[in-house]
């Protein structure tokens, strides 16, 4: 399944909101910086859909707020 997420890097909480089927926004801890967001993003979704941090890859949008998310 792929998803369109909507990043918000060094958020106080960490939550993910369904906005419709195909996106959600993220909101993370973690800063902007190293690719930390987006490994906190990939943990944090996996959580939020119950699968294993492996099975979440970002397939496009490393460095945009915007990305495009497989989930196995």
């Amino acid at each position: 399944m792929e998803i369109t997420v909507s990043a918000k890097p060094g958020a106080k909480e960490e939550k993910v909101e369904k906005v419709s089927e195909a996106y959600y926004k993220v909101s993370v801890k973690e800063p902007a910086k190293e690719g930390r967001a987006n490994w906190a993003i990939e943990r944090t979704l996996a959580a939020h859909f119950n699968v294993s941090p492996s099975q979440v890859r970002i397939v496009s949008g490393q460095t945009s707020k915007t990305k495009i998310v497989e989930i196995l």
